[in-house]
């Protein structure tokens, strides 16, 4: 190969990264993943805007807040506790972010296309900002201070965004990486994983006495109707029926 040949192919494999990858598919496939994009996002909003309005018009969600918070911080131990602050650092604001962008440039390097890490980016970025603009817009206190285990926080606690960031990162993970694989087995291991892990990191903020139960639930459905709108975004982008023109 010579040197203008091979500058070419890299010019060539450069400007591949930066086209959408397009996925022939039967058109049930298309509407299937349509329909579980509408439902995510209303799931997420719903159940969102339900625990918004008893927030605000009540300042908790009766028998699941107070309950379910008293009831964690009764099964307080040393070890348990050194196991959730270890969870908190990781999912926290500067480990979780250092391990998107890694996540991020490696993905984009060795992937063909960038569309997939841009969708990461995406729906990584719209969390965080609907988070920022929710918890300043609702104001709600934390937990009492002296029920704190790793420092004082007085922020605004609804949504979580600990639990936020961790279930955009799992879902969306779960979805750009494994759906696309051939076997609907691994997709819905991917998912449960995902499930489990941000189960945890919501358990480890109102264990460490940092969120109301509501605070993380509603993280949570933030984070479902972010993932709808990515995979309708994905499926409108990439996906074309097989026979159809482009």
């Amino acid at each position: 190969m010579t040197q203008a040949t091979e500058k070419q192919s890299r010019l060539r494999a450069f400007h591949e990264k930066f086209l959408v990858e397009v996925r022939e598919v039967p058109a049930s496939t298309k509407r299937k993943l349509y329909t579980w994009s509408a439902v995510l996002i209303a799931v997420g909003v719903t159940g969102f805007v339900t625990l918004l309005v008893l927030v605000a018009s009540q300042g908790e969600v009766p028998g699941l807040d107070k309950p379910f918070h008293e009831w964690l911080i009764s099964t307080q131990s040393g070890t348990v506790t050194s196991v959730m602050i270890w969870l908190a650092v990781i999912f926290g604001p500067v480990s979780l972010p250092i391990i998107a962008l890694v996540v991020v440039i490696a993905w984009s390097f060795f992937s063909k296309h960038f569309w997939r890490p841009l969708l990461l980016i995406i729906g990584l970025l719209a969390g965080l900002i609907v988070v920022q603009v929710v918890t300043r817009l609702v104001g709600r206190e934390r937990p009492p201070l002296d029920q704190m285990l790793f420092g004082s926080d007085m922020t605004p606690s609804f949504p979580s965004g600990h639990v936020a960031g961790a279930a955009d990162f799992m879902l969306l993970i779960a979805y750009l990486v494994f759906s696309r694989r051939e076997r609907p087995r691994i997709a819905a291991i991917s998912f449960t994983v995902a499930v489990i892990l941000i189960f945890i990191a919501g358990i480890s903020r109102i264990y460490l006495g940092y969120h109301w139960p509501s605070d993380a639930l509603a993280s949570v459905f933030l984070s479902l109707t972010v993932l709808g709108g990515i995979i309708a975004l994905d499926t409108h982008r990439t996906m074309r029926v097989t026979g159809e023109k482009r």
